[in-house]
């Protein structure tokens, strides 16, 4: 059945049907050409099309400022011991003339001894719904610190996102409160003033101990609220923590080009250079996208875009099975698949033997038809069975695409954040002699182009050229430290060379004070996670856990109210 109103936005929510099938969730900024292989995900599906139908319909508004107050319970919480609370905040932190909004939260008091004094331990919840983040409070950071410590540990939602929505709509006017300064006097006003049920004493920052938490983009936060509010948050924790803004970025396809099997990267590099060689030439084009089953692509850009997302699920990956993917293994273990003999895969690549012909005398390395059947069966066929062509499917240049403003369309939450402070955009390396895994055709221009797109020019607020980075960067970039700021990245996380763990920053000392931790073959906040007990856990986890446990420890021995 074809997909219709209020799904408007077409490309990204078949693209997301196909991730789910194939690319689980891609936690943190990613590329805005596929926002969509990491917001929407499963929501193409019906039950979340439903879902998130009946939580616009839910949305009360105020008949004097039109703006959200606190809905209705959508469905049975995965996790009854934490039921959803709500703390009002102004809509405007400046102006409170724009009223109010209810900001989610969870809290877990299992570990909390009456009279301690806390700490509390607060995990941002970042550019999702706060709901994903439950388990983080369950067997997670949270439970892990709460449990050392005996505090009280807090999952708190991120304005806009989930059910702390504070506007009608998300048009270019209404996302204007969509910001970093904005969100951080959220987190603020909530330390300072939140009322935890059933506690009776004062558990409010800075007359307790507040540990704010945050993985990706939240990790970016969780530095910035130690440096902006040092007297509200005691110790912060940066897992993963983008701190370096920056408008291209093309070293996130580096990170995974240099950190994978060696012989999946050398297939991928063939592939692309093969592809983009193919593309300059009129009889080839049509060929090589009928290849990939896209032949019916307009844009070549749409097409070679459509290769990149299979990289995506090199941040899936996880060290426990049961949340993380082997799908990037597996596809690169479809690249190599041999054709014929089965020692024509240990042959070079270009070896006349692992060559088959294309069109008259063209010939190209079997990985590349490896690499066609993989979007073919994972890509273009889910798209078809949604009943719809590849060009609505993955073409990006209909305007139209993009009108649909209504409280459905999550996707604009995250790239209005690209668009306007955050950058993070996914191109080529700028040497085009430079290796790569991914096409030359991934320009500036392209990445840039749903910018232009999506928000068009509000009465109140209008999207820049370019976003302003400088408002990220101002506060630390790099070099960003406090005492009882705590540094913890993954040595193969594709978002390394945006924290202060990249090879452009400077190096430094590992410190109780100040923790600066790089977890061995670690991908995305690895430390984010955790079992029930912590023994169970591989040797590098719960080496962190136990080493994140000591230095909180330590940090607490010095608080004074």
């Amino acid at each position: 059945m074809r997909l219709t109103a209020p799904f408007a936005y077409l490309p990204l929510l078949i693209l997301a049907a196909i991730a789910s099938a194939t690319i689980p969730s891609r936690r943190g900024p990613v590329s805005p050409q596929h926002v969509n292989l990491w917001k929407l995900e499963a929501r193409a599906k019906a039950l979340e099309a439903a879902r998130t139908a009946k939580a616009s319909s839910l949305v009360l508004q105020d008949s004097t400022n039109g703006f959200a107050h606190e809905p209705e319970p959508l469905h049975t919480p995965k996790y009854p011991e934490f039921p959803e609370q709500f703390f009002e905040q102004p809509v405007d932190h400046t102006d409170p003339s724009y009223g109010t909004f209810k900001q989610r939260y969870w809290v877990n008091t299992r570990h909390y001894v009456p009279g301690s004094g806390g700490p509390v331990i607060v995990l941002d919840g970042g550019e999702t719904s706060g709901e994903d983040r439950l388990p983080f409070l369950d067997t997670g950071i949270v439970e892990i610190l709460t449990n050392a410590t005996g505090g009280v540990g807090v999952v708190l939602e991120h304005r806009y996102y989930g059910t702390s929505i504070p506007v009608p709509d998300f048009s270019t006017d209404n996302l204007r409160w969509l910001n970093n300064d904005q969100a951080a006097a959220d987190s603020a006003n909530f330390m300072s003033h939140v009322k935890f049920e059933g506690i009776d004493e004062d558990l409010t920052a800075p007359r307790t101990p507040w540990i704010y938490y945050g993985g990706s983009y939240a990790g970016a936060r969780a530095a910035h609220m130690k440096i902006l509010y040092p007297d509200l948050v005691f110790g912060a924790i940066a897992s993963s923590g983008v701190t370096h803004a920056v408008l291209s970025n093309w070293e996130y396809y580096e990170v995974i080009r240099e950190a994978a099997d060696p012989a999946c990267s050398a297939h991928l590099e063939n592939a692309i250079t093969t592809v983009d060689t193919l593309l300059q030439f009129p009889v080839l084009k049509d060929v090589v996208k009928a290849l990939f089953g896209l032949h019916e692509l307009k844009h070549d850009d749409d097409f070679v875009s459509v290769l990149e997302g299979p990289l995506g699920a090199w941040q899936s990956k996880n060290w426990d099975p049961a949340v993380g993917s082997t799908s990037f293994d597996d596809f690169c273990e479809s690249l190599s698949k041999p054709v014929g003999a089965p020692h024509i895969g240990a042959l070079p690549i270009g070896h006349e033997d692992r060559l088959v012909t294309l069109l008259d005398d063209q010939k190209i390395d079997f990985s590349v038809l490896n690499f066609a059947q993989w979007v073919r069966e994972n890509a273009v066929k889910p798209c078809l069975e949604l009943n719809t062509t590849v060009e609505e499917c993955f073409g990006t240049y209909d305007d139209t695409q993009y009108t649909n403003t209504s409280l459905t369309q999550e996707w604009r939450l995250w790239q209005f954040q690209v668009c306007t402070e955050w950058g993070y955009f996914s191109t080529a390396p700028p040497d085009p002699n430079h290796p790569r895994i991914v096409s030359k055709l991934l320009t500036m221009d392209y990445a840039t182009k749903l910018c232009r797109q999506a928000y068009p020019p509000g009465k109140h607020f209008t999207v820049p050229a370019q976003p302003d980075i400088s408002v990220v960067n101002v506060l630390g970039d790099f070099a960003i430290a406090a005492d009882r700021l705590a540094i913890i990245d993954g040595e193969v996380d594709p978002w390394r060379p945006c924290t202060p763990h990249s090879e452009y920053a400077k190096d430094r000392k590992d410190t109780m004070l100040r923790p600066f931790k790089l977890i061995p073959n670690g991908v995305h906040h690895y430390d984010e996670y955790g079992l029930r007990d912590i023994n169970d856990e591989p040797p590098e986890i719960k080496q962190i856990h136990y080493e994140m446990i000591e230095f909180v420890r330590e940090w607490l021995q010095d608080f004074k109210a």
